[in-house]
């Protein structure tokens, strides 16, 4: 059938509608790979009572702003998004869709601009994970849609560094090296890209690591054949649990080298470990940083969802004190370690630090700052949030729908929305990393 897409949504797809007529729009149908305006020969793949999902075999009106695509995995990887796109209306389509949602879910109407901060749209990954098969080897992402294995031997999104990593794993894996306990690989480079920090992960039933085992000549190898590999660290994934890091021999530590890697930003420099988390766009850490703390003064700030302390460092430059709150073990460690004398490191989920505040607190934060996961912080924290009553929070967010969900409950509180930022973190990808700063209203 013929179709013709309306607008692009969150999530990369194009909207178009099925069976439209004077009784209204028509069922709703998302077809990927497509630019709002084009007119496409599509098929139906999936119909359910309220929508129906299509893909496009052929694009019988492009736009404009269609063009080729850099990568020859896109379309059948299921990474990216937008590369049949130029970058400039990838910003126009990203933009779009935040202010939308702010205005669909907040009921937020923003009549200012959003403020765009463009990445270089290409090399820019300093993190990225990859699924291994090693008989036969393969490495790869998931194809589109699937989870089944698309072999990869290059990621144009991904720093040199890594896409060299890429290539030796591909020549290691050639050569019979590879172990078939190791499922997952996630390569980390430093902010020069210069050193490389690799974490395996390892089957569930791939019980204790020896010396001389498959996976132990594996990482020999890896590090004889790359010099910038800096360490390799191993983590076990048991069904249905979270990573665990398991303990190596103490004769085995010098073979995998360093468990961690010091990210250099212009403000300050951070020990980030194997497992713990860190900001993914290697160009746009400076930006992010000092978009959310710059101009922020004062004697206490609050840092939610803090990490290894990518936002407490700098606001440790500005504030008499700051609170640091983070659940997750690894990134825990790197934050209290990063920490300086005026940061105190909360180990605790948000949520739960929140709610163990008393109700009207004897400190009064200055400054609020919440980084949550995609899920966002959720009604309840956000109401938790809105009861400290800081005069200023910025909200940084990686999804415009939990943001805007979240967004509605401060607004309700008492919060008002003073700017509104775009950070690309994710070039041609659907992903829309946000950054909102609000001001509680007198």
């Amino acid at each position: 059938m013929q179709l013709t897409i309306e607008k692009l949504v969150y999530g990369g797809d194009g909207l178009a509608r099925l069976g439209a007529d004077e009784r209204g729009p028509g069922k709703a149908v998302f077809v990927p790979f497509v630019l709002a305006g084009e007119r496409v020969e599509a098929r139906i793949l999936e119909e359910k009572r309220g929508f129906a999902r299509g893909r496009a075999d052929k694009i019988l009106e492009p736009s404009a702003e269609r063009i080729p695509p850099a990568c020859r995995y896109f379309e059948a990887c299921g990474g990216c998004h937008y590369q049949h796109a130029g970058y400039d209306q990838q910003l126009a389509i990203k933009s779009g869709i935040l202010r939308e949602t702010l205005r669909r879910t907040a009921k937020l109407d923003w009549p200012g601009e959003i403020q765009l901060h463009p990445s270089p749209p290409w090399g820019y990954r300093n993190r990225t994970r990859m699924h291994l098969h090693a008989e036969p080897f393969a490495l790869g992402y998931h194809r589109f849609g699937s989870k089944t294995l698309l072999e990869v031997e290059e990621c144009p999104i991904s720093s040199p560094l890594i896409n060299r990593a890429i290539t030796t794993m591909w020549r290691l894996g050639r050569e019979d090296k590879a172990a078939a306990e190791i499922g997952e690989v996630e390569f980390f480079s430093n902010a020069e890209d210069t050193a490389l920090l690799i974490e395996l992960t390892l089957g569930a039933a791939s019980g204790p690591l020896q010396p001389g085992s498959p996976v132990a000549r594996f990482a020999e190898s890896l590090r004889a054949t790359m010099p910038e590999v800096a360490g390799i660290a191993m983590f076990s994934r048991a069904a249905g649990e979270a990573l665990i890091s398991l303990d190596l021999p103490r004769e085995m530590k010098p073979i995998f080298g360093d468990h961690m890697l010091t990210y250099n930003t212009r403000g300050a420099h951070y020990r980030v470990q194997a497992g713990s988390f860190f900001q993914t766009n290697r160009f746009q850490v400076d930006r992010l940083a000092e978009l959310v703390t710059a101009g922020r003064a004062g004697g206490l700030a609050l840092d939610l969802y803090a990490g290894v302390g990518l936002f407490s460092l700098m606001l440790s430059q500005s504030f008499r004190e700051v609170t640091a709150v983070e659940a997750a073990l690894f990134a825990f460690h790197d934050l209290r370690h990063n920490s300086p004398a005026n940061v105190a490191a909360s180990h605790a989920p948000v949520e739960k630090f929140l709610a163990s505040l008393p109700r009207r607190p004897k400190v009064q934060y200055d400054f609020v700052v919440a980084d949550p996961p995609r899920a966002g912080l959720g009604e309840e924290t956000a109401r938790l949030v809105a009861e400290l009553g800081a005069p200023r929070l910025s909200y940084v967010s990686c999804d415009p729908a939990t943001l805007s969900r979240d967004l509605r409950v401060l607004l309700e509180s008492g919060y008002r929305v003073d700017e509104v930022h775009l950070v690309d973190l994710f070039p041609q990808t659907f992903h829309i990393e946000s950054v909102l700063h609000l001001a509680r209203q007198s």
